[in-house]
């Protein structure tokens, strides 16, 4: 695949666990990767500014993190959801970063772990929080909330572009046919789209795009993942 909205370059500042919290369990994501799956998203909206920014399964707020330091002119909410409670308390702390006061507190947490620790990874964390911060040129609000993405979720607006990445593998909180998962969650995702929601569905490449109620724009396979650009049939 070649990358139209993903630079080519160096994304240490974004690892898990530097600046952006990080816990076991939660799940990471290819920062460049996450970059074209947003632009492409928005290249097909019909809105080209204060998007809301939406990921059903979201975990600990990687990916919407990201993203949304990426996205500073393009972005003005961003929504969180996931089945697992103790991970949506991470995606706030990560979220949080998305503000000066937010990063700025980060950055005071890491000058304690260096005076207490004296490590030299503190010290480039701090450096990264440093650069993190010279990205922020708008607080983007952001909200999360507890929902399982195969059962109905509440949302006040439909938001204008969904990215999320679809657990595969050791599905901790799925139950049920792996096989039919995502029809599922597509089913869920229709009933809280408009007609210009753009969705970026990220899988294993195993898994498939069956839902008959959506129209798929475009279709990308990296490495063993897949990602699939679709919008609702109306």
């Amino acid at each position: 695949m070649e990358y139209k909205y993903g630079k080519a370059g160096n994304y240490e500042d974004f690892s898990s666990g530097r600046v952006l919290y990080h816990v076991n369990g939660m799940t990471n994501f290819p920062v460049r990767l996450a970059q074209e799956i947003y632009g492409r998203c928005l290249q097909y909206s019909p809105k080209k500014s204060n998007i809301t920014l939406y990921d059903c399964c979201c975990g600990g707020g990687y990916l919407l993190t990201i993203i949304g330091f990426l996205n500073q002119d393009t972005i003005g909410r961003i929504i969180g959801s996931d089945i697992n409670e103790n991970m949506l308390h991470i995606a706030k702390k990560n979220l949080s970063l998305l503000s000066k006061d937010g990063i700025s507190k980060r950055i005071i947490e890491i000058d304690e772990m260096i005076e207490n620790f004296q490590k030299e990874s503190h010290i480039e964390a701090k450096n990264s929080a440093i650069r993190l911060k010279g990205l922020i040129r708008n607080d983007i609000e952001y909200a999360v909330f507890q929902a399982d993405a195969l059962k109905a979720i509440n949302l006040e607006e439909a938001p204008d572009i969904i990215v999320t990445d679809v657990p595969y593998g050791n599905m901790v909180a799925w139950t049920g046919d792996e096989e039919n998962l995502i029809d599922k969650l597509l089913n869920v995702l229709y009933s809280i789209s408009s007609p210009n929601t753009i969705i970026g569905l990220c899988m294993d490449k195993k898994q498939k795009v069956r839902n008959e109620k959506f129209i798929r724009l475009e279709k990308q396979q990296v490495g063993k993942r897949r990602f699939e650009i679709l919008k609702i049939k109306f």
